[in-house]
């Protein structure tokens, strides 16, 4: 481009008299306050100032995108590793684990056990042993929900067979309760705080209380995607973006001053609940300013499904992780630092 154009592109730049196209990205996501970093980066245009135009659809688990990215049609997603990744890794399937998009640390609980209030009230339930029995409803077998439900299980003294696994999508999971035809329910946020409000759901367990430093959702990447490192990578930049403009907002596990009100009504327009004094009550979503991974967790999920049958052939994290990409854009971004920190 000549000194002269480019001279002209940047005073006619608000006119799009040299912009240049976008590239396009689809990105799945589950819908929950975990996404909340894909969600901030499209509303504040992180993507689009890494020239990216990324179209965001909704799934009712992360195991339902598996197959599109193996074909191809899913660039990104995001939500619990499950035993279809890893299985389809083993098949010679290329899906890599990139980054984190939530973990379960002291206080912030990612998951919550809920039980119909009525069943509370009525003396069903007095604690987790309690559970025996019960019609338990969770998003899909062979999720990072199953192994914090086995943890669950191991402290109430049960097992998977003591119970009745419903699997259904996070927003259905209220009417479920609402129409008591669950009893329970391992849930994430928003939902979780929707059927306390509503009074037909109560909060037993939060996970970090049975399986603290969990790795409960994750970003991934089809391999096809992955290849196009420089996209790839301005892709992540923007979500680690999108991450810390999220972290800014929280002190003390709240939502707080005009940062925290604008993250509010990003999550009340991008996720399933509207109502925004809900978001603001919930415990926030933790997610890792630099998007790295805790690969204890992910090996200690990976044994749970193989001791549970659900995995086919012979796989290894390493096999599914690709942490690069997190450690280009932390490097690119630099250390992250709260506003509050001195």
């Amino acid at each position: 481009m000549s000194r002269l154009l480019k001279a002209f592109c940047l005073v006619f730049t608000l006119g799009g008299a040299c912009a240049q196209p976008l590239t396009p990205v689809n990105a799945g996501m589950t819908g929950t306050t975990t996404d909340v970093g894909l969600y901030v980066a499209d509303k504040k245009g992180f993507f689009r100032a890494e020239g990216l135009d990324v179209k965001l659809s909704i799934f009712d688990s992360a195991a339902r995108m598996i197959t599109l990215f193996a074909s191809g049609a899913l660039d990104v997603g995001g939500g619990g590793p499950s035993a279809g990744l890893y299985n389809a890794v083993a098949r010679g399937v290329d899906i890599r684990i990139v980054a984190d998009k939530n973990q379960t640390v002291p206080g912030r609980g990612a998951q919550f056990v809920v039980v119909r209030k009525d069943l509370v009230e009525s003396g069903r339930y007095r604690t987790l042993a309690d559970l025996r029995g019960m019609k338990i409803v969770s998003p899909a077998p062979g999720g990072s929900s199953t192994t914090t439900l086995d943890k669950v299980f191991e402290k109430a003294g049960i097992t998977v067979n003591d119970v009745e696994r419903v699997f259904m999508p996070l927003p259905q999971q209220v009417p479920a309760l609402a129409n008591k035809a669950v009893d329970a329910a391992l849930m994430a946020e928003p939902m979780v705080s929707e059927v306390v409000k509503l009074g037909v759901g109560a909060r037993v367990l939060a996970d970090d209380a049975v399986y603290p430093d969990h790795q409960v959702a994750v970003v991934l990447y089809s391999g096809q995607f992955a290849r196009k490192t420089d996209v790839a990578r301005r892709f992540m930049r923007a979500y680690l973006r999108g991450v810390r403009a999220y972290a800014d907002a929280i002190v003390d596990n709240k939502f707080v001053g005009p940062a925290g009100d604008e993250i509010v009504s990003i999550i009340a327009e991008y996720s399933h609940i509207k109502d925004a004094d809900l978001i603001r009550s919930i415990t926030p979503a933790a997610l890792h300013p630099d998007g790295t991974l805790h690969l204890p967790s992910l090996r200690e999920d990976l044994g749970i499904f193989r001791k549970q049958g659900l995995i086919e052939g012979e796989v290894t994290v390493e096999q599914a992780v690709d942490a690069s990409f997190a450690e280009a854009a932390a490097k690119d971004l630099g250390p992250y630092k709260h506003p509050s920190a001195k």
